[in-house]
C-alpha cells in the first residue's frame, strides 16, 4: 500500500471512475491519504460522484507518472463517517479547508477496500499489489 500511496502523491492528479446506471463517469481527483492503515479519498456529499459511489461503491483510479508508467487501482469505496477521519484529510490538504469542515455535513471521506493496483509500462511486465 505504501508504494501505491507514494506513487499517487508523486502524481497528484489522478482520474476516478464511477458508474451511474450504465454510464461511466471519470473526473480528476487529487486527494489521497493514509489513515489508520487505509488509503482514503475525499469528496463532497452534495456532488454527483458521492451519490454514484453510494449507489455503486466500485471505483477505479488511474494516473500516469512522469516516467511513462501508469497505475490502475480498483477498489470498493467505503464511507467513514468519523470526524477524526475527515479532520485528518483536511489537515493533510489545508487547501480544502476553505470549502470543507470536518463537521459541515458535506465533507466525505472514503477508504479503499479490497484494492488491487496494477503498475504498468510499455517496457516491463505489469506488477500487482493488493491491499
Amino acid at each position: 500500500m505504501q508504494e501505491v500511496l507514494k506513487y499517487l502523491k508523486e502524481n497528484p492528479t489522478y482520474y476516478l471512475a464511477t458508474v451511474d446506471g450504465d454510464q461511466p463517469h471519470v473526473r480528476p481527483f487529487g486527494t489521497i491519504s493514509e489513515f489508520e492503515g487505509k488509503l482514503y479519498i475525499q469528496t463532497g456529499h452534495v456532488k454527483p460522484v458521492y451519490a454514484q459511489m453510494e449507489k455503486n461503491p466500485k471505483i477505479e483510479i488511474c494516473t500516469m507518472g512522469k516516467d511513462g508508467t501508469w497505475l490502475r487501482l480498483t477498489a470498493t469505496a467505503v464511507r467513514d463517517d468519523r470526524i477524526e477521519a475527515r479532520q485528518h484529510m483536511l489537515d493533510e490538504y489545508p487547501s480544502l479547508q476553505g470549502m470543507y469542515k470536518a463537521d459541515d455535513g458535506n465533507c466525505e471521506v472514503l477508504y479503499l477496500k479490497d484494492a488491487t493496483t496494477t503498475f504498468s509500462s510499455f517496457t516491463a511486465e505489469p506488477r500487482i499489489i493488493k491491499f
